[in-house]
């Protein structure tokens, strides 16, 4: 535990209503909560003062936001659609998720690094949904006010909380760039998953003992919904020492030296 932990957690959302028809899952909150067993755990062994050392050098990644609207805002069998416009759930998103990160602040965390939402409306999940095979405008335009939100959260919580520091981890820059840049990026696919059912092959999303595609190194989507590893390894290295086009203020590198 002491090199790490990830307490990630399939379909969870900043609501805890959230991927709710999945059933198994851990929304943030929990997660939060299970972080604070984890110290409880380490105090133990550490005490506080080192412990508190410990964690003000430790970087926290936080990739929360897509679930809220793939399992939640744009399920025909939620209700919040009907109940908040974009701005309103953008809003109400950043109101619970500034106020969970408060909370990883109080246990003692320093370092935040945040990733934004990407280009959703490019996925093969949506890709299927549509009758031209194009992205959805409506979609990515939907994610707009949640980034554009969380950039804003990011200067406040640096403001109110001493000694924080954020970095925003702006994914939609980062797949605009590979899906305009496919072939440079040695990609040869990108409207449909390496694993999955029907149109897009994201109609149903990669199944247990499916069998991939060959060469999931040319494709930028692994399945409905994620990109594949190679795509993975470009934004990781991108948020680790790319400049302020897709890392604000700092990247990882610097984020980390501090």
């Amino acid at each position: 535990m002491l090199h790490g932990v990830n307490y990630a957690s399939a379909a969870a959302g900043i609501l805890d209503i959230t991927g709710r028809n999945f059933v198994e899952r851990i929304p943030f909150n929990q997660q939060i909560k299970n972080f604070q067993t984890t110290l409880d755990q380490l105090s133990n062994n550490l005490g506080a003062v080192e412990l508190a050392q410990s964690l003000a050098r430790c970087i926290f990644f936080v990739g929360m936001g897509s679930n809220d609207y793939l399992n939640n805002y744009l399920m025909p069998n939620y209700p919040t659609k009907n109940e908040y416009n974009g701005q309103q759930y953008a809003d109400l998103l950043i109101q619970e998720y500034s106020q969970q990160l408060t909370r990883l602040y109080n246990l003692g965390a320093r370092k935040f690094a945040l990733a934004g939402l990407g280009l959703m409306g490019c996925i093969p999940s949506i890709l299927a949904q549509s009758s031209t095979g194009r992205c959805s405008e409506d979609v990515n335009q939907l994610m707009l006010p949640f980034n554009a939100n969380v950039k804003m959260m990011i200067n406040q919580l640096t403001a109110n909380l001493p000694g924080s520091h954020f970095t925003y981890v702006d994914v939609q820059n980062m797949f605009r760039d590979i899906l305009t840049n496919y072939r440079s990026y040695g990609f040869s696919v990108i409207n449909r998953g390496c694993c999955g059912i029907g149109r897009n092959s994201g109609q149903i999303t990669c199944l247990p003992f499916q069998t991939p595609c060959a060469n999931r190194k040319q494709y930028v989507f692994w399945d409905a919904f994620h990109p594949t590893e190679a795509v993975n390894i470009i934004m990781g290295r991108q948020a680790f020492s790319g400049d302020r086009n897709m890392v604000y203020p700092i990247n990882i590198q610097q984020l980390a030296a501090l």
